[in-house]
């Protein structure tokens, strides 16, 4: 009987902390939302002052890798982060065991190739350096764009994870340097070709739309998305923030701001 007392009394406590990690949502303490330095920072300080207008304080908390934000949000340190697609929502879940969901969808950013050797993909040499994302799913975005270039091919079940050792054609015997996607702007002075996350060729002073000598299409499964805990996804607060971003201010705000780089995904 009293084992059975103190597990009602935990499985009560606990409730009691789901319920106020819950509430502390809806309180007058700002929600923190992550982001990377660059695009989503920008959008973010622009839908904070929208926010604020309903009522929504916003504190913004920017990190330079895709890799804390996930993190710090599942530990209970963030309320929200914007940074991340789908498909790398779905593979951080899945290899590290958080539950996390989107609430809604942001911006796209399709991703490009860049060098400062070459100004065409025809003038790629054989046995050119291309240097690529090291995560599995903006790797395999990167090689999909090189498939539908041309450059390579890919094994037919390869999918949105493919990896360099899926190809199964590559005439041009490009070597695959795999690093992380924040080091892949400076790997431009080594490297001959870089494919690059278009809110790291912003941060890094390049043009997408001038500079890229070769652009992922606008229709793929890659727009990024506003991250909660699944525990958290039905909070009015929430609801009243993803309003506050699918605004036509922002829309606005994004086409002025990054002209052809960056698009609204709503």
């Amino acid at each position: 009987m009293q084992i059975a007392k103190l597990v009602r009394g935990l499985v009560a406590a606990l409730a009691l902390v789901s319920v106020a990690a819950h509430a502390a949502l809806g309180d007058d303490k700002p929600l923190k939302i992550g982001v990377t330095a660059g695009p989503h920072a920008q959008i973010f300080e622009f839908v904070k002052k929208i926010a604020e207008k309903d009522g929504l304080k916003l504190q913004i908390v920017e990190f330079s890798d895709y890799v804390q934000p996930n993190a710090a949000l599942a530990a209970g340190d963030l309320d929200v982060n914007s940074y991340q697609h789908q498909p790398y929502l779905d593979n951080a879940n899945k290899d590290r065991g958080y539950k996390l969901v989107s609430i809604g969808q942001t911006i796209i950013f399709p991703i490009g190739l860049y060098s400062k050797k070459f100004k065409t993909l025809e003038q790629i040499p054989s046995g050119a350096r291309l240097a690529l994302p090291n995560d599995p799913t903006n790797g395999g975005r990167v090689l999909l764009l090189l498939q539908a270039k041309g450059l390579i091919k890919l094994k037919p079940e390869a999918g949105l994870k493919a990896t360099p050792l899926d190809v199964i054609e590559n005439p041009k015997k490009l070597k695959f340097i795999e690093l992380d996607a924040a080091q892949l702007p400076r790997a431009l002075d080594d490297a001959d070709v870089a494919a690059v996350n278009t809110n790291y060729a912003i941060q890094a002073g390049l043009v997408p739309s001038r500079d890229a000598i070769a652009m992922e299409s606008l229709k793929s499964p890659y727009a990024n998305v506003i991250v909660v805990r699944a525990a958290d996804k039905d909070s009015p607060v929430l609801k009243k923030l993803l309003k506050a971003y699918q605004n036509d201010e922002v829309k606005q705000f994004i086409k002025k701001e990054f002209k052809d780089s960056v698009f609204p995904a709503w």
